[in-house]
């Protein structure tokens, strides 16, 4: 998988592939799903989510742009396995913001077992980031919003990036830098994700 992104010239930061080698995906999905670990599809977890293929995780991040020092809020913590990704990526604190708290459950035991101590996964409604940490050099969300939402811009730093798939049924998904308070946005092709749902489920 990795020599086909390499072939295509899909992913332009090196850190990334050195992350998706280190971090363990296996870790991070059901063990009935544990030989497809490695396939370039999206697979089932916990409470009727996904994880996402491989590809797209790897796209997103090279999108985000990921700096040494970059503080990340990610929206979707799911079962941990991007922000595993994200926290090899950065020294800096991730913060995971998950709705559904057996999932945040979930991924806080995924790191755990993964040996990943720089990501911090709350409970909480993603729709309204996490203004506790505010704010943020990079958002992204992990699950399709409909439109983006305010308090995404707003706990964005100036000149921060933000990307996420934004959409109803199939969403587009959006780079966003943050320039003089708004955003300006520049559209990277259509994909598909489990939607943002807001309020907390316990």
């Amino acid at each position: 998988m990795v020599e086909h992104w390499e072939s295509l010239g899909l992913i332009k930061n090196k850190k990334i592939i050195e992350a998706f080698l280190k971090v363990p995906r296996e870790k991070f999905i059901l063990p009935e799903h544990r030989e497809e670990a490695y396939a370039d599809i999206p697979l089932p977890i916990i409470e009727e989510q996904t994880i996402s293929q491989p590809t797209t995780v790897v796209m997103m991040l090279d999108f985000l742009d990921v700096k040494e020092d970059s503080k990340v809020l990610e929206i979707g913590a799911g079962s941990g396995y991007n922000a595993a990704l994200l926290s090899k990526l950065t020294k800096n604190k991730i913060i995971s913001v998950e709705r559904i708290k057996k999932l945040a459950d979930f991924a806080r035991e995924n790191l755990k077992t993964a040996g990943i101590e720089n990501v911090e996964v709350t409970h909480g409604d993603g729709s309204k980031g996490y203004p506790k940490e505010a704010p943020y050099d990079r958002i992204i969300a992990t699950c399709g919003s409909e439109k983006i939402p305010e308090a995404w811009k707003d706990q964005l730093k100036e000149g921060g990036l933000l990307v996420a798939p934004i959409g109803t049924v199939e969403q587009e998904m959006i780079v966003a830098i943050k320039v003089k308070g708004e955003l300006k946005i520049e559209k990277k092709g259509a994909f598909r994700f489990v939607p943002l749902l807001k309020g907390k489920k316990k």
